[in-house]
């Protein structure tokens, strides 16, 4: 017989060994078998997860909660049970099942030191992990305050409670009743306790406490510790002898209450010290973690503000480290840790999203900073490339990105964005199955047929295909945005001065106008009416022949019975273009 086939029962039958110590009608032995299981258990998964199986959850807790239990048993079965929640989520989901957060939160009323800790740390790791509703921690309305009272007992038990707070507070209610039950009272002193620990895990819950929370950011503002303002203090804990991980935090505090309103966004502490910081997080030297925080954090921070977004785009050559997010990671060289790359190479659209969002921030409000990420970071190619990705999710981004830069650019811009993209993907891209790309295709060629001189060059140019990508559309099995978006194209091409007689020339797109101006869908009725309004605008050359002409061919008759539509603004529309034909 294989010696491998009697391995099995054996292990099991140890771990089953272990079990039955705890039901030893001695408490000495129980003792001792506690602790052997706590030693067996250490970097185990393997007889963790057997001990579970075989029912020792149920039996620690019990021990633990018996007062007749001594204390050593009761802290030695608290450990057990922390060492348990070391394993993997389905241990912590059998913990959570055996309520071992009453138990252990009914355990912190002892006033033994090392009894709390051992509870505390258990707690700490239930907690933190994913699978843990943090609702439970809230559920007895006199656990929270009694952790506040718990603070002051130890650095472990500062260090443990307010990770579970960092962790827990993930809504506008949780940080009401941490903020009623004096957290940041009780919190700010350990902004500047001796271990590390402490501090970062105090750090932690401030950001959490403030991400958009202004009554929280008012209160902080006027907060001392030690004589120090707390702005100052997260001023020094983003220093560059500071850990990154304390940096970065620190940096999210005064974000969010910058946000907050808290702090001016001209306040020397956002200016000089927050966001130079949050740019350096950006650069390649960082871990991706560290990038993607420190990119979506700025881009959080400098939204609703054009001078900040002006001072970041000169800031540490900022653009051309976001062009570096989108080639990440550029060889395998660079990382030496293969886990290391592994992780990096299924996390690189975390990072690409973060500069997506931070090009969005950085391009939103002015129109300066906007041809500045474009056209001197080379980011245009990027995008651009990226829109041949076998992705769906990568094009859309992509395309998205393109759309946004298009968005009221000047001429250089979006000459660049359709050299780059090249007519060929542009229209490969209008044929995309996937509809999310193809709307964003859309959506950008709207936004460089737009302003007549621009629509002009870009049609004189590219208007056969354009004109024959429409047509495919408006021809295809597509959905009512999808046309609704195509036919706004049109209208916008029926604006130029040169550009409309592609429309005029094209009998069999007339036809098409004329049949969604009596689609039973009242969007494409209305964007088909805009495309007519466009062409026979009176002020324009050559509108008496262009009006005859789609008089001849029905248009009038079309737009008189739309005069009458239940629909206001369609009916608006419909009366606006008769009116060209009265005037």
């Amino acid at each position: 017989m294989p010696c491998w086939y009697n391995e099995i029962p054996l292990f099991t039958a140890t771990s089953r060994h272990y079990v039955d110590r705890l039901f030893d009608p001695d408490p000495e032995n129980v003792l001792q078998g506690v602790i052997d299981m706590k030693n067996a258990v250490i970097g185990n998964n393997r007889q963790k997860a057997n001990l579970i199986v075989l029912g020792a959850v149920p039996r620690l807790l019990y021990l633990l909660q018996q007062s007749s239990s001594s204390l050593e048993l009761r802290t030695e079965c608290a450990v057990v049970l922390g060492s348990l929640a070391m394993g993997t989520e389905n241990n912590i989901k059998s913990l959570v099942d055996c309520h071992i957060i009453p138990a252990l939160l009914q355990g912190l009323l002892c006033s033994d030191l090392i009894f709390i800790e051992a509870c505390l740390r258990c707690l700490r790791t239930v907690f933190i992990s994913p699978v843990t509703p943090v609702q439970l921690l809230y559920t007895d309305p006199t656990v929270i305050p009694h952790l506040m009272s718990l603070l002051s007992r130890s650095q472990h038990t500062q260090e443990y409670i307010t990770q579970i707070f960092a962790h827990c507070c993930k809504t506008p209610e949780h940080q009401t009743v941490l903020f009623n039950h004096g957290a940041i009272q009780n919190i700010a002193p350990l902004l500047i306790s001796p271990s590390f620990k402490v501090r970062m895990q105090a750090l932690k819950c401030f950001s959490v406490l403030a991400y958009e929370n202004a009554q929280v950011s008012m209160t902080l503002v006027n907060v001392l510790v030690d004589g120090e303002q707390l702005s100052q203090v997260f001023v020094r804990m983003m220093q560059r002898d500071k850990p990154i991980e304390m940096q970065l935090t620190a940096a999210k505090c005064l974000t969010y209450m910058c946000r907050a309103g808290a702090i001016r966004t001209d306040d020397n502490c956002i200016v000089l010290k927050t966001l130079p910081c949050l740019v350096r997080m950006c650069s390649k030297e960082r871990l991706l973690e560290e990038r993607v925080e420190g990119a979506e954090t700025l881009a959080y921070l400098m939204e609703p503000d054009i001078e900040l977004q002006r001072i970041a785009s000169v800031t540490d050559h900022l653009v051309s480290m976001l062009a570096d997010y989108f080639k990440y990671p550029s060889s395998v060289s660079a990382i030496t840790d293969i886990k290391r790359l592994d992780h990096d190479l299924k996390h690189a659209h975390e990072l690409r999203q973060a500069a997506f969002k931070l090009y969005a921030s950085l391009g939103s409000n002015d129109e300066d900073i906007r041809k500045k990420p474009i056209l001197e970071s080379g980011v245009i190619e990027l995008l651009c490339s990226l829109t041949q990705s076998d992705s769906p999710a990568l094009r859309v981004n992509g395309i998205w990105a393109l759309m946004n830069m298009a968005f009221q650019a000047d001429q250089k811009v979006k000459v660049e964005i359709v050299r780059a993209l090249g007519t060929e993907q542009l229209f490969r891209l209008l044929s995309d199955p996937d509809t999310n790309v193809l709307m964003k295709t859309l959506g950008l060629l709207r936004n460089l047929l737009s302003t007549r001189p621009h629509i002009d060059q870009v049609m004189s140019s590219h208007g056969k295909q354009i004109m024959q990508a429409v047509t495919l559309i408006l021809e295809g099995e597509h959905s009512i945005e999808v046309k609704e978006q195509t036919l706004c194209i049109l209208a916008n091409i029926a604006d130029g001065n040169t550009a409309k007689e592609l429309i005029m020339t094209n009998d069999d797109m007339l036809q098409k106008i004329k049949y969604y101006m009596g689609h039973s869908n009242v969007k494409l009725q209305l964007a088909a009416t805009f495309c007519i309004s466009n062409l026979i605008w009176n002020e324009e050359d050559g509108s008496q022949e262009r009006q005859d002409k789609l008089r001849d061919m029905g248009f009038v008759d079309i737009l008189h019975k739309l005069t009458q539509a239940s629909d206001p603004n369609l009916c608006d529309r419909a009366k606006t273009a008769m009116q060209q034909y009265l005037a």
